[in-house]
């Protein structure tokens, strides 16, 4: 039985994949308590979870939690009738619910997109062998409220058996240090990993960082990365899901 939030076809806006046609499976519950964090009620389990019907018509239903794992896969693959890129696992933290997550994956008809805050290393390894591409936080002490350097290590470690790219949230309080730290620990793995820069979406006392410092970051990033970008949440933009 898994735990949901939603289950809808949208857009996805943030990382190396903006602009693909995702179905989003949106699993409650989390580890962490970020200040940005735009998902809030995501943190906590629920007892109803939105199902859409059509995708991209919002033609939700309401369904009660926990679901059975054959029921998920079966309301998810019914939104495959359009080409979609992948199906994004995300959260709160998908990898909280990592057990009934490798039951779940098997059953699902299109490439799976792990969106996850890159904690849960030892939640990682079980379902590893069914995900395609790992989208993978480092999240920062200002932000975060505590440091994940060790847990992000590891939890890089063990996806770069896949594909993935690391995203590092951004905002006007966090420190030079702390940024050049996530920077050298994405390099001392590989230094070919994609690295996203995304400038916080001011919410909750986070605020926005100056362009010219997310130039300034780009460039100290860019003298040990490979592959470095700047894209913000581009879903907010465009007003989707």
């Amino acid at each position: 039985m898994l735990n949901l939030v939603e289950i809808f076809s949208s857009i996805q806006g943030e990382g190396l994949y903006v602009g693909t046609r995702q179905i989003f499976v949106r699993f409650a519950g989390c580890n962490l308590t970020c200040t940005y964090c735009d998902t809030p009620d995501s943190r906590q389990f629920s007892g109803q979870a939105l199902v859409e019907r059509t995708p991209g018509e919002r033609d939700f239903i309401r369904i009660a939690n926990p679901v059975a794992i054959d029921s998920v896969a079966q309301m998810i693959n019914s939104l495959l009738t359009i080409r979609h890129h992948s199906i994004s696992l995300t959260g709160g933290e998908p990898l909280c619910q990592a057990k009934m997550l490798a039951e779940l994956a098997p059953k699902l008809n299109a490439p799976l997109y792990l969106e996850t805050n890159g904690t849960l290393f030892e939640q990682l390894a079980v379902v590893l062998p069914y995900i395609d591409i790992i989208s993978m936080d480092i999240k920062l002490p200002g932000t975060s409220g505590k440091h994940y350097w060790q847990e992000h290590h590891e939890f890089l470690r063990l996806a770069a058996a896949k594909e993935v790219f690391v995203k590092i949230v951004i905002a006007a309080q966090s420190s030079k240090e702390e940024i050049h730290q996530a920077f050298n620990l994405v390099a001392g793995i590989d230094d070919t990993i994609p690295v996203i820069l995304q400038p916080v979406t001011p919410v909750n006392g986070c605020e926005a960082v100056s362009p010219d410092n997310m130039l300034a970051y780009q460039a100290q990033a860019l003298a040990l990365l490979k592959n470095v970008r700047v894209i913000p949440q581009t879903h907010k933009l465009m007003g989707q899901l």
